[in-house]
């Protein structure tokens, strides 16, 4: 089995810095987990320390069954994919992804075997006799991942590695990670700031922020259900819209005022918002969840808001409106069809439904 199991590891740099704070994390056995926050969080320091380049200040950590704090990194059974692909430039493709396993004296009609497997599999035979110079990024990049795969490790350890390619490589090699972790079955970290490659790769997201772990759960509870405002404006493209503003009560319902627009709280919200009437509250709306009134046959009016059209930013397929309240700026994503004017006013219906709410001081979530 190839489980990993962090339990309350921190890394301590001098100064008393500690990059990462108390980690707990479970990793199943053939599970792609991905790592994901802000440079600087401390996720690439936790990757090494599984990995055993970097030591353990405090806590323990278990692949398979074995404690590792102390076991050299050779005697890991892992293979880290780094971001700059880490090639011999003075070896051909064949020799570079056959290295770890002529250190380890394996038979050369094996070794064979296990390169020419690997080249299949990432479609690269027809590289094996090149040079990394005479390879592309995405080429370079194959041959990286293939040789971890030769070695047949418990568990891949991948630390930003799509990160130097361009935005349509990047989509591609996104997708042969992930069909590679289907077929091989193996257990696979993967580290990234990037959230679009979280959300798509990984079962289940460990959103870091300032060495400390602030949620664990499969993509679509991580943005639902974000723990709380880091994690709900940090997952999502365009990130979630915040505003600051008072919950008050009128005529016996209860609004979220902003200060220039004041919109209708659902039934289902009011048990959680009660105790914050007349109290300062974070409101949370995701950019999806906001439409043009023009578009919509029903709308409840108290749900209706006026604001201002500032920029419009067409996206193919949809548009960005950059949007402003008087108090606050926030962010539309509507169809291509939406055509409004710039600068002028227009009315937007908010989906009450779907917003989130946080608390003012400790910014967890409310609802």
């Amino acid at each position: 089995m190839a489980q990993v199991n962090l339990k309350k590891v921190s890394k301590i740099f001098p100064g008393d810095v500690k990059v990462v704070n108390n980690v707990s994390l479970w990793v199943e056995n053939k599970e792609f987990i991905v790592l994901v926050g802000p440079s600087g969080c401390g996720k690439s320091t936790t990757l090494r320390m599984i990995a055993g380049l970097e030591d353990i200040s405090e806590g323990e950590i278990f692949i398979g069954d074995r404690k590792v704090n102390s076991v050299p990194a050779k005697d890991r059974d892992i293979a880290m994919v780094f971001q700059n692909y880490a090639l011999y430039p003075h070896m051909t493709v064949f020799e570079n992804m056959s290295f770890g396993l002529r250190l380890k004296h394996y038979p050369k009609s094996e070794i064979t075997e296990r390169v020419n497997e690997a080249a299949d599999i990432l479609g690269i035979k027809r590289l094996l006799n090149r040079r990394p110079k005479e390879l592309s990024g995405g080429e370079r990049q194959r041959v990286a991942v293939g040789r971890a795969i030769v070695r047949k490790p418990r568990v891949f350890l991948f630390d930003e590695p799509l990160s130097n390619l361009d935005a349509k490589l990047r989509t591609q090699m996104r997708t042969e990670i992930h069909k590679l972790h289907i077929r091989l079955q193996t257990t696979m970290i993967y580290v990234t700031h990037d959230q679009i490659e979280a959300m798509t790769m990984g079962d289940r997201i460990a959103v870091m922020r300032e060495g400390i772990l602030q949620q664990v759960a499969d993509p679509i509870t991580v943005y639902d259900h974000p723990k709380n405002k880091f994690v709900a404006g940090f997952i999502g493209s365009p990130p979630m819209n915040f505003m600051n503003g008072r919950i008050i009560k009128k005529d016996g319902r209860l609004y979220f005022d902003e200060g220039k627009i004041a919109v209708k709280i659902v039934e289902n919200m009011l048990s959680k918002l009660n105790p914050y009437v007349g109290k300062e509250i974070i409101f949370g709306i995701r950019s999806e969840d906001i439409y043009d009134k023009l578009f919509v046959s029903e709308a409840p009016p108290e749900n209706i808001v006026r604001v201002n059209c500032e920029v419009i930013e067409p996206m193919g397929s949809e548009v960005y409106l950059y949007l402003n309240t008087g108090k606050h700026t926030f962010i539309a994503r509507v169809g291509a069809h939406n055509k409004p004017r710039l600068n002028e006013d227009m009315d937007l219906v908010f989906d009450m439904s779907k917003v989130h709410f946080f608390d003012k001081d400790t910014e967890g979530t409310v609802i």
